[in-house]
């Protein structure tokens, strides 16, 4: 039941992208059209049409539930209780990240992540502590999505997946093997009961959210088409996260830009060194 269980992410994420690809697409504007025609290309998004549906139906269950849930979060949870959740969970996902490093040929980097999950997981007691962004060890997250684009893997057209969201046919290719070979949650999953294992995905969903309640509400209030917006910077930050931060010549999709690792409102004005800026 256990595995079954683990699957189901990995499962739902394959047959959701199928049902993008094979749904309506959009028509390309007329060859002579040359301006339109670039609009068209840059924005990658053949299956324009499918997408928005599936959009339009993510916001509803966004503002039905899921937001409404982050906010009560954020309501209830005090900040410094939130920032130990999320430096807890970003722990969990240190030892995958050290995974993509070593595929990506960062052994620099794998080592930084390396250190940081040992030294988190000990002197930071298992994590709930940011010890090592203190000690000079800064955190960064890897998923295969970034590790195929690496090695030289096209992201393909733009498409909107059901409750996951943005994504392109790499980057969900890189969700599956992802929900299935993360080794801390192998691990996990042969030591906790299902329901822990939901707990933990169910509280990642919400930590998400509430991070990105504030630069959310932004974009949509200042955007005159939320979901191009939003697509926009997907594909730049998912560039820019490829590229390990690293200054690109020319960026995937220009458009609007936004700091998404912008503070909570209710975080405190930093004073001095922060355990934890993700």
């Amino acid at each position: 039941m256990k595995n079954a269980l683990s699957r189901i992410p990995a499962i739902l994420a394959a047959s959701l992208l199928t049902t993008s690809l094979l749904a309506g697409c959009a028509t390309p504007p007329a060859a002579t059209d040359k301006e339109a025609m670039a609009e068209y290309e840059q924005a990658n998004d053949p299956g324009e049409p499918t997408n928005r549906v599936i959009f339009q139906i993510n916001q509803g269950l966004d503002k039905g539930v899921i937001k409404p849930v982050a906010q009560g979060y954020r309501a209830v949870v005090p900040y410094p209780l939130r920032d130990r959740v999320r430096d807890f969970l970003s722990n969990l996902r240190e030892p995958w990240t050290f995974v993509n490093d070593v595929l990506q040929f960062e052994f620099g980097r794998a080592g930084i992540t390396l250190g940081r999950f040992c030294f988190n997981s000990t002197f930071g007691m298992l994590g709930i502590v940011d010890i090592a962004t203190s000690a000079g060890l800064e955190g960064h997250t890897e998923d295969f999505g970034q590790t195929l684009a690496v090695w030289g893997i096209g992201e393909g057209p733009f498409v909107t997946l059901p409750f996951f969201g943005p994504s392109n046919p790499r980057d969900t290719v890189g969700l599956v093997v992802d929900s299935f070979l993360d080794p801390f949650g192998i691990w996990l999953g042969g030591w906790v009961p299902d329901e822990a294992m939901w707990a933990k995905t169910g509280l990642t969903a919400v930590d998400k959210r509430e991070k990105y309640l504030d630069p959310l509400d932004e974009i949509e209030r200042t955007s005159l088409d939320y979901y191009a917006s939003l697509r926009s910077l997907y594909r730049q930050r998912r560039a820019e996260e490829i590229r390990n931060g690293q200054k690109a010549k020319t960026l995937p999709a220009p458009g609007m830009t936004f700091d998404f690792d912008a503070p909570a409102d209710d975080k405190p004005a930093p004073s001095g060194p922060s355990v934890s800026q993700r």
